[in-house]
């Protein structure tokens, strides 16, 4: 992998490299910064100070550099409009193709424009995450606080793109009323050409516009729940996708995985209790039962994803199968009167758990214009199965026997699936396409890469004084340093373990993954055990449980996209992000049962509350996850999204483990000890939170 001052390099416009962050030279002074600290020669207040002062003097050269661009733009468009007056009266058909063009020309300038401000935002978060890291300090923290917010900010044209918005409003309108005119200019409707809706220079300025405000539309926000992280750097010019991987049926196969596996996981949660009285167990022990199933996806996620680095056809047939045997096994667990086989069963469907080579699919093998859709699907077929696994559950209620094998509605899930997976995995037999790996293309690679660490580890074993020669400048003066740095940080390939995973996660990464544990738990926590709850405070039958659990899994796209249109577009995500959090922390501590007799709408309401802010806060969670993670865990086998995956399912696991442990003090005290654990982490979150509000930008 290229360094990122390197890659940060090659990716800026030529002609304007001069106006750019210089991120090289500002990476030395950290690093001189580091050492000068470690000889006790410089003090904390100096050291601050001074880069503050570089720090401004950088965004100074952008922001005045931007504005005169701005300027000269906005007398291009003066220009341009005056020529556009004169054809009010005589349009003529040559003269307003010639002006349209000449407006593109000027909207492909603001795109350049937007793509430099973008470059340095990146570089300044990057060199500020830099420092905080070699130095110990919350500098972040510190200078966005006494930057954004003053009257005087610099960092808001940076940040914000402030004025440029004006410039994106004129070209649009002018183009979509030469466009107007264009149509008028023809003698019929017969004579005109067909003319699409929106101009692509203005759609690509608006999504250019997107991406630097964080702006977002329902696919863009429900398709960040999917964790699939893209390149850090942008492209200013489109790049041509390999679609030669991409098969629209072997997409759809692991997207009708995913929905699978979701009713799966839920399907029995309404019966989860009556199943092991069956079976001589207390009610608390559904717990495990669920539960069971997450502690084998811890492992199965690990496997599948290093699996879906050879092959994603293979992984998916094993995982048919093996849910195929575990659901039967849970069925048969009845019969055999046996609570050991229906773990056992659990188990086996929690080791077919392949959403991780779902997600890899998405990610390495769907072209980038379709992307976020497919992100979307996943996000989409994953709600739509939460919904379908209760409510398929409390429909049925029946209770026969074939021979000696028992249906009933502890056992027909388990044989519902069954069938399921089964025929799933003759769909996928027939219609899934392997794509292509090159193996031998990427054997070079490793041993291209390998040949680079060679020489990288030889030139760390050479002296630090180099001769003359070989300590040469670049243009700007700005000596190569920090060789050690970037190898070891920077230029290495994807993290090889959950060690060196860790060891990339930054103050505020872990306290995004803290979230994702903390609304994961309390979600677990409010499913698993709302049979018993119910079941104890209210009498509810089976089918009133499953017709709850299923209105919760409904209101996820609908949440998704209020959220995704609206909210997100009028305020910051970190504000989003606190508020969910607070709000989660309100909907637990109204479901404790206190004083008062415990009633069904106080338990509707506090769950629906938690619930529903539970699910605003990942889509912004998982956002925020995206930015200030590692580009390095954005590939490879334990990339973020097998980190957060791993984070929400190990919060699953000890949820389910809480309700069985807090069983054996009774179900009438389940409530308010399970709900205790889920209190205190929520409060947790909201103050690590605060603590980082300032590096979540």
């Amino acid at each position: 992998m290229v360094a990122f001052g390197k890659k940060l390099k090659d990716r800026q416009i030529q002609e304007w490299q001069a106006y750019y962050i210089n991120y090289k030279l500002m990476k030395k002074k950290v690093k001189q910064y580091a050492n000068q600290m470690e000889n006790g020669s410089l003090d904390r207040r100096h050291v601050l100070k001074d880069f503050s002062r570089m720090l401004d003097n950088q965004i100074e050269k952008i922001v005045l550099f931007l504005l005169e661009q701005q300027g000269q733009l906005a007398s291009k468009i003066a220009e341009l409009n005056e020529q556009q007056d004169a054809l009010h009266e005589e349009p003529e058909v040559n003269k307003i193709a010639h002006l349209r063009e000449d407006y593109r020309e000027v909207g492909r300038d603001l795109l350049k424009l937007f793509y430099f401000v973008e470059i340095n935002a990146i570089g300044l978060r990057k060199i500020l995450k830099k420092f905080d890291k070699r130095l110990g300090y919350r500098f972040t923290d510190y200078y966005v606080k006494t930057r954004a917010n003053h009257p005087y900010s610099q960092l808001q044209q940076v940040f914000k793109h402030v004025g440029l918005g004006a410039v994106v409003g004129a070209i649009s309108r002018n183009l979509t009323e030469l466009q107007d005119f264009h149509r008028r200019s023809y003698l019929s409707i017969y004579d005109e050409p067909s003319l699409p809706l929106q101009d692509p220079v203005v759609e690509s300025i608006k999504a250019a516009v997107d991406r630097l405000s964080h702006s977002t539309n329902f696919l863009n926000f429900l398709a960040q729940h999917a964790l699939i992280m893209q390149d850090e750097l942008p492209s200013p010019i489109e790049e041509q996708v390999d679609d030669q991987r991409y098969h629209f049926m072997s997409l759809l196969l692991n997207l009708v995985n995913t929905f699978l596996y979701m009713v799966n996981t839920y399907i029995i949660v309404p019966t989860a209790d009556d199943y092991s009285t069956s079976l001589g167990a207390a009610a608390t022990v559904c717990g495990v039962v669920i539960g069971a199933m997450a502690v084998a996806q811890i492992f199965s996620s690990v496997y599948f994803s290093a699996w879906s680095n050879k092959s994603y056809f293979k992984p998916l047939v094993f995982s048919s199968i093996v849910l195929c045997f575990g659901n039967g096994l849970y069925a048969l667990a009845y019969d055999l009167n046996s609570l050991p086989v229906l773990l056992l069963g659990r188990v086996f469907c929690g080791l077919g758990s392949a959403r991780a080579v779902n997600r890899r699919y998405i990610s390495d093998c769907v072209p980038l214009k379709i992307r976020m859709q497919a992100s979307a699907g996943f996000v989409s077929a994953s709600a739509l199965g939460m919904a379908c696994g209760p409510a398929l559950a409390g429909l049925l209620q029946t209770n026969f026997k074939i021979y000696k094998v028992t249906f009933n509605q502890n056992t027909l899930p388990g044989w519902v699936m069954a069938f399921a997976w089964l025929a799933y995995l003759a769909w996928l037999w027939i219609s899934f396409r392997e794509p292509a790996f090159e193996p031998e293309a990427h054997a070079d690679q490793q041993e291209s890469k390998t040949d680079e660490k060679d020489k990288l580890e030889k030139g760390l074993a050479q002296p630090l004084l180099l001769p003359p020669q070989e300590n040469q400048s670049d243009d700007d003066g700005d000596q190569d340093c920090d060789i050690s740095e970037e190898a070891s940080e920077e230029s290495r390939g994807p993290a090889n373990s959950f060690g060196s995973a860790y060891r990339l996660l930054t103050p505020s990464v872990k306290v995004q993954l803290l979230i994702y544990f903390m609304l994961k738990y309390a979600m677990e926590i409010l499913l698993s055990e709302s049979s018993v709850i119910t079941t104890y405070y209210f009498q509810w039958s089976t089918s009133s449980v499953a017709i709850f659990l299923a209105s919760l899994g409904l209101t996820v796209l609908p949440v998704n996209i209020l959220v995704g249109s609206y909210i997100s577009n009028m305020f910051e995500d970190r504000q989003i992000l606190l508020a969910s959090e607070i709000m989660v922390f309100v909907g637990i501590l109204f479901s404790f049962q206190i004083v008062f007799q415990y009633t069904v709408p106080q338990y509707v309401i506090s769950g629906l509350v938690m619930f529903v802010s539970a699910e605003v806060l990942e889509g912004v969670n998982l956002s925020l996850l995206s930015r200030v993670m590692s580009s390095r865990l954005s590939r490879g086998t334990y990339n973020g999204g097998l980190l957060s995956t791993e984070a929400g399912t190990i919060a699953r696991v000890i949820a389910d483990g809480t309700i069985t442990l807090a069983g054996f003090l009774g179900e009438g005290r389940l409530l308010n000890v399970t709900l205790l654990p889920s209190l205190v982490i929520c409060l947790a979150s909201i103050i690590a939170t605060c603590c980082t509000y300032n590096s979540l930008y």
